[in-house]
């Protein structure tokens, strides 16, 4: 598995001009997790050939990460936290929310990711999330966590699961 913060030469300086804005934009206005993600996700973009980062302003490159990533978390639902709506989220990075919005489409389709997608869920979130227990065992979905410990270490072994619950 690649270093999730590996980027080509040629990228690094527009990963770190984004990175540093996407990480002061969470600490001020969500968490850790979602900075995080946020690294995580601009990597990704950055070693696709041609990376969509290499056109753009990077402000609207860096706002669509975050909604990206606010869709697949549900960032926008009053009952999570932190919470943000769509609208308030753009107009703190000065972008139009339809500008936002397509761009996080168009994030979401190059990294083939989709809403309720463990590989960019919030770590804190995992533990209730209920695809990331799903194992399929002779054709039948089970809840890992309500297997056999052994088929919970397997489940791990294999990357099914993300921890031992």
């Amino acid at each position: 598995m690649k270093d999730p913060a590996s980027v080509p030469k040629q990228m690094r300086p527009i990963f770190d001009a984004l990175v540093s804005q996407t990480d002061a934009f969470c600490a001020a206005h969500l968490d850790e997790e979602y900075a995080q993600l946020c690294r995580e996700l601009a990597a990704a973009l950055c070693r696709k050939r041609p990376s969509p980062l290499a056109q753009g302003k990077l402000e609207v490159w860096a706002c669509s990460l975050v909604y990206a990533l606010g869709r697949v978390n549900f960032l926008f639902d009053r009952s999570q936290t932190p919470h943000m709506s769509a609208t308030e989220l753009c107009a703190l990075w000065g972008v139009g929310a339809s500008t936002a919005g397509n761009k996080a489409k168009r994030i979401l389709e190059s990294v083939g990711a989709r809403m309720w997608d463990t590989r960019w869920t919030r770590p804190s979130k995992l533990g209730d999330h209920p695809y990331a227990w799903l194992i399929s065992i002779n054709g039948f979905a089970l809840d890992a966590r309500h297997a056999p410990r052994e088929i919970q270490e397997e489940a791990l072994r294999l990357g099914l699961v993300p921890y031992l619950p």
